[in-house]
């Protein structure tokens, strides 16, 4: 059975004009995703918006494996439900309780849709570094929970749940509720949380 290690069998780079000239083009397989990873990253960052890197194969340099978008963010404890802020904070410990713990969110992620469900679990692997990366002590800045506007389909609720994530808000109905999108509107993201510490 064919297997790849992502630290392994890749290296990580940030994305540069370089990486888009001489790469062959990044697929994923969702139109957005394709469309932000091959035209729109790279002002992103210049606009400071977030950093985007990918993992190329080190036996095809010029294949890109995966990619993600990250940026700085918060959890904001007085804009979730009470349920929810008492889950969070429960792991915190009484004196280093607050109204907002540091974050760090993922944008944007994408897997090459060659590499896509062949049993080599790229995206997992991705999780798996992400996590490992911003508990490393090279992390410069504090960061407890990693976030994600996670698509509203059930196979990416599912590939984030799998990984560790839980909902901010425990229905599609509550979360449209708190933040006043209309009854017959579509819900298009759910946030969830990932806790470094657990």
């Amino acid at each position: 059975m064919y297997t790849l290690n992502l630290e392994q069998d890749c290296v990580m780079i940030r994305l540069n004009s370089d990486i888009i000239a001489n790469c062959c083009r990044f697929e994923c397989g969702n139109q957005d995703l394709d469309e932000f990873f091959n035209q729109d990253a790279l002002l992103y960052e210049e606009e400071l918006l977030g950093k985007t890197y990918c993992w190329l194969l080190r036996d095809k340099p010029d294949t890109i494996l995966a990619m993600f978008t990250i940026a700085n963010d918060s959890i904001k404890t007085h804009d979730i439900p009470n349920n929810i802020r008492n889950r969070i904070q429960r792991h915190v410990a009484n004196p280093k309780r607050g109204r907002t713990y540091p974050a760090v969110l993922i944008g944007r992620l994408g897997v090459n849709k060659s590499y896509q469900a062949k049993g080599l679990h790229i995206g997992t692997q991705v999780m798996d570094f992400l996590k490992k990366w911003f508990r490393s002590e090279d992390n410069k800045t504090g960061c407890r929970f990693i976030v994600v506007d996670a698509v509203n389909a059930d196979m990416t609720l599912k590939f984030y749940q799998n990984n560790g994530f839980r909902p901010v808000y425990s229905s599609a109905e509550s979360e449209m509720s708190y933040f006043h999108i209309p009854e017959g509107e579509v819900l298009r993201t759910r946030m969830m949380y990932y806790d470094l510490k657990n």
